[in-house]
């Protein structure tokens, strides 16, 4: 499951918000879960299994950024056919760099 989230993710159907999670996101970072469903569907999309984090169930951390170009990390889990958002919030320079060096140039 780990491996194949390409895959797991083309299996989706939709996203799972509750008031826990997406007033998490909100509270925390101020990106709101529009943004969140938005970068999941922008290109590049750079996600990395997140195995220090995934103790009862798979999670990964995902680098997008939104149709407005607002650059996020965001960290997930799968959920049946539902992504559930756990955290999102703005890169920081580092993730910054990474995502700029591996981005394809127009």
């Amino acid at each position: 499951m780990a491996d194949d989230v390409a895959g797991l993710l083309a299996l989706a159907t939709g996203f799972d918000w509750d008031d826990g999670n997406a007033r998490k996101v909100v509270g925390r970072h101020g990106v709101e879960p529009g943004e969140c469903e938005q970068a999941f569907f922008q290109v590049p999309f750079i996600v990395s299994y997140d195995a220090a984090h995934s103790g009862r169930e798979h999670r990964w951390q995902a680098l997008g950024q939104t149709a407005a170009g607002r650059r996020l990390l965001l960290v997930f889990t799968l959920r049946g056919p539902l992504i559930r958002v756990l955290a999102a919030r703005d890169m920081n320079r580092k993730e910054k760099r990474y995502y700029a060096e591996n981005t394809p140039r127009a």
